[in-house]
């Protein structure tokens, strides 16, 4: 029986997941997660073969789960899911250790393909991503400069969100929010939220 942890924010994405992984037999998921440090604890508690994980993560981040699993469990396997089709963010996800990116809108088509591949230890990226990076380094300037929490908080400040909202969200202090943009801010050479909001379309870290 292979085993299998689903990891994301949304119970809906959660369900679907679940509906289209429980079609193979011989497939079990063994813990759901709604957040990224539950995430990381559920896999070092059961250590599924694949754990399927969203890019965009409250508490941890998707690329820092994906770096936890890997020094801790060599055997399992990490899917990145994300709703943002970004080459950037793809190469970023192998970079951590995940052997597979998807995005959510190929779920149906993908997804047992994808976990297939995990399961055989083979990689899988859809083609999409393909020469996507170098266009989106130019429109996204200073992309590569950011840390993954810095992105995470530009994209919820491009979203609407406010310091307290997003301290609330990532288990976070005010403060510690306030210097996650204002780096950010810096490293972009950007010194407004409508200069975030720009960069994070441009990047495609939110829809325009």
């Amino acid at each position: 029986m292979k085993r299998i942890l689903i990891a994301d924010d949304h119970d809906a994405v959660r369900s679907g997941l679940r509906a289209v992984l429980e079609q193979r037999p011989g497939w079990m998921i063994v813990a759901e997660a709604s957040d990224g440090k539950s995430a990381f604890e559920a896999a070092l508690k059961e250590r599924p073969d694949v754990a399927i994980v969203d890019f965009f993560m409250p508490r941890m981040t998707g690329l820092e789960i994906t770096r936890g699993i890997k020094k801790h469990l060599r055997e399992t396997e990490v899917l990145i899911f994300t709703a943002h089709e970004s080459g950037v963010l793809a190469q970023e996800a192998l970079q951590a250790g995940a052997r597979a990116f998807l995005v959510k809108s190929d779920a149906n088509k993908l997804l047992l393909a994808a976990v297939e591949a995990l399961m055989a230890r083979k990689p899988f990226v859809g083609g999409r991503f393909c020469g996507q990076s170098a266009r989106e380094d130019e429109a996204g300037e200073g992309h590569a400069k950011l840390s993954p929490r810095e992105r995470l908080v530009v994209k919820l400040v491009a979203e609407g969100y406010s310091n307290k909202g997003i301290s609330a969200m990532l288990s976070s202090s005010v403060k510690t929010t306030e210097t996650h943009r204002a780096s950010a801010m810096g490293k972009l050479g950007v010194n407004s939220i409508a200069g975030l909001v720009r960069y994070a379309i441009r990047a495609k870290l939110i829809e325009e």
